[in-house]
């Protein structure tokens, strides 16, 4: 069975795999949509953006979410005011670290991806799933 710490440390390995799955077919249905991913798992102090994708003339940052139901609300609903002040301040950082991307016009979007791992995983993506209205970015 294992100690506490091994269940532990295979759960975490598991969620990440999972984590990394779901982020891997978010990215490549953006692509498939037209997008340019310009960048993924960008962190910094302040938080973690998953993905950083150029759609047109917007620069889309998404959070990936895996959800194995839609209880509690679902993946937008997990994307808490907390969570979204981390985002917020994790592209306002990304946004000083790159002027290219600043002159950019920002979206936050989220993509819900159900069963990564099966054979046939789910995707939501819910564009402009929040704004940072008032916060200068």
């Amino acid at each position: 069975m294992g100690t506490a710490g091994e269940r532990g440390a295979a759960a975490r390995t598991a969620r990440l795999r999972l984590g990394r799955a779901a982020e891997d077919l978010a990215a490549r249905f953006l692509a498939a949509q037209g997008a340019q991913v310009l960048l993924r798992n960008y962190r910094c102090r302040c938080g973690e953006l998953d993905i950083i994708a150029l759609c047109g003339e917007e620069l889309a940052l998404v959070e990936v979410r895996t959800r194995s139901s839609g209880a509690f609300g679902g993946a937008l609903a997990s994307v808490d005011a907390g969570k979204r002040r981390r985002l917020i301040r994790a592209a306002a950082r990304l946004l000083q670290e790159r002027p290219d991307l600043a002159r950019l016009r920002v979206r936050f979007d989220v993509m819900a991806v159900e069963e990564p791992l099966g054979a046939a995983p789910r995707i939501e993506w819910i564009k402009h799933a929040f704004s940072c209205a008032g916060r200068g970015i």
